[in-house]
């Protein structure tokens, strides 16, 4: 079982546009780290690089999904992927 330093709202983190990634300050005075492909990916575990401390991002995983994601329709008999 993964222990957390704390549970912490994705509203409460700053995105940066460059980077793709949400950070939120560390108390080692680094900052924990999640990319926006993880969180796509269902991921909420933001970790920070410089110490062993971990939190769970609270977040609506249906805010984040991939637009990109293929979709199947059926028409006329025919199943056409999108």
């Amino acid at each position: 079982m993964t222990s957390f330093y704390d549970e912490i709202e994705i509203e409460d983190m700053e995105f940066n546009e460059d980077e793709q990634m949400y950070t939120y300050p560390c108390p080692c005075g680094d900052k924990f780290v999640i990319y926006l492909d993880d969180l796509k990916d269902g991921e909420d575990v933001a970790r920070c690089p410089s110490c062993s401390l971990l939190i769970r991002v609270i977040y609506d995983p249906d805010e984040f999904a991939d637009e990109d994601e293929a979709s199947t329709f059926q028409v006329e008999g025919t199943a056409i992927i999108v």
